[in-house]
C-alpha cells in the first residue's frame, strides 16, 4: 500500500534532521566545546548550568544548515533538534527557523511564516541562552508580529524566565528596522528593576539601536526621564554611541523622582 504523501514527507524530513544533527556532532571539537562551555556559563550556578556543547561555532553551523534552508523542511520536523540537550543542535535548528521566517516574510507567505512562528513558540522553553534568543527572536517573532498584536511580548516580559524576557526585548530589533520604537521603549521601562544583567544588556542594546536607526532625540528624551533609574549596564549600552560629554552627563544624573518601572 502506498504511503500517504504527507507521512512520506514527514519520514523524509525526519531523516534529514537526523542527518543534520549527526553532521553537527561530527564537526565538534573538544577544545572548542570547552571554550564555549566557559563562555556561556555552563558551570554550577551559571545562567546556562548543565547545557552541553560539542564544539561547533556559529559560523560553521551556518554553513552546515544551508542545504536545509535551500530545500526546506517542515518546521515541526525540527523538533528533535530544538529539544536536544546539545546546544549546537538547538542553535542550528533555530538558525534554520530564522532563515525560513525571513524568506516567508519576503515572499509574503503568511501561512509558512505562521507555521514557523508556531513551531518556535511550541519550543520556547528550549530557547534558553542568549545566543539562541538573539539569532532567532527578531526574525521569527519579530517577523510574525510585525503587523500583528504585540500582546505575546507583554506576557513574556513579565515571565520568571530570563530567556522569555530577553526574547520580548530582542524581538523589537525587527520593529526598529521599520521605524517602530514604541514597544522598545515600553518594554525597556518594564525591566528597569530587573535583577538580571542579561536583561540589562538586551534593553540597553535595543535602546541604543532605536536611537541609532530611528531617532536619537527620542532616545535622549527617554534617557532624560529614566537614566537615573537604569541599571548601570543598561545605561552604558544605551549611551554607547553618544559623545563623551553626553555620556558623562547621563552617568552623573541622580534620581529626582521615581517614575513607575511599569510606565510606558
Amino acid at each position: 500500500m502506498a504511503i500517504p504523501l504527507p507521512y512520506a514527507d514527514a519520514m523524509r524530513d525526519g531523516d534529514r534532521v537526523a542527518e543534520l544533527l549527526a553532521q553537527i556532532d561530527a564537526e565538534g571539537e573538544p577544545s572548542v566545546a570547552t571554550q564555549l562551555a566557559g563562555y556561556f556559563q555552563t558551570r554550577p550556578g551559571g545562567y546556562a548550568e548543565g547545557d552541553r556543547f560539542v564544539g561547533v561555532k556559529l559560523s560553521r553551523l551556518r554553513q552546515l544548515v544551508r542545504p536545509y534552508v535551500r530545500a526546506p523542511l517542515s518546521p515541526a520536523a525540527l523538533s528533535p533538534g530544538l529539544t536536544s540537550p546539545i546546544h549546537e543542535h538547538r542553535l542550528g535548528c533555530l538558525v534554520i527557523l530564522a532563515e525560513y521566517a525571513v524568506r516567508a516574510r519576503s515572499a509574503s507567505d503568511d501561512a509558512w511564516l505562521t507555521r514557523v512562528y508556531d513551531t518556535y513558540v511550541e519550543h520556547l522553553d528550549h530557547v534558553d541562552n542568549w545566543d539562541l534568543v538573539d539569532c532567532s527572536a527578531p526574525q521569527v517573532v519579530g517577523g510574525y508580529l510585525l503587523d500583528r498584536d504585540r500582546a505575546p511580548l507583554y506576557g513574556w516580559i513579565r515571565s520568571e524566565s530570563v530567556w522569555r524576557r530577553r526574547i520580548a526585548l530582542v524581538t523589537t530589533h525587527r520593529f526598529i528596522y521599520t521605524g517602530q520604537t514604541a514597544d522598545t521603549y515600553t518594554l525597556a521601562t518594564q525591566v528597569l528593576d530587573d535583577p538580571h544583567d542579561l536583561i540589562h544588556k538586551a534593553a540597553g542594546w535595543m535602546l541604543r539601536e532605536a536611537g541609532k536607526r530611528v531617532d536619537e532625540d527620542e532616545l535622549r528624551r527617554y534617557l532624560d526621564q529614566y537614566a537615573p533609574l537604569m541599571p548601570r549596564t543598561m545605561l552604558r549600552y544605551a549611551i554607547e554611541r553618544m559623545p563623551d560629554d553626553v555620556r558623562r552627563s547621563y552617568r552623573a544624573m541622580k534620581p529626582t523622582s521615581t517614575p513607575s518601572p511599569g510606565a510606558g
